[in-house]
């Protein structure tokens, strides 16, 4: 009574798949699957201690032309 069959199992399978049909459970799983997969590459890129850290964007100081969007501000203390 307190474990289900082999049946019980098959049973369940076999609603699942009328349900979803095997396309979308073939899909949802190769979703899954990449995403343990990043999940793992992820964790084993942050705990590698050899690797030094990227180096920071160096910032713009020249002003384009064709970037007519961006306003340039000087900030100045309260006094």
């Amino acid at each position: 009574m307190g474990s289900f069959s082999i049946w019980h199992w098959l049973i369940v399978l076999l609603v699942v798949v009328m349900i979803f049909g095997t396309k979308k459970l073939r899909n949802m799983g190769s979703d899954l699957g990449g995403a343990v997969k990043g999940f793992k590459d992820g964790m084993k890129d942050g705990s590698s201690d050899d690797v030094p850290p990227a180096a920071p964007n160096p910032q713009v100081t020249g002003h384009s032309a064709a970037d007519k969007s961006t306003i340039d501000v000087e900030a100045r203390q309260k006094s």
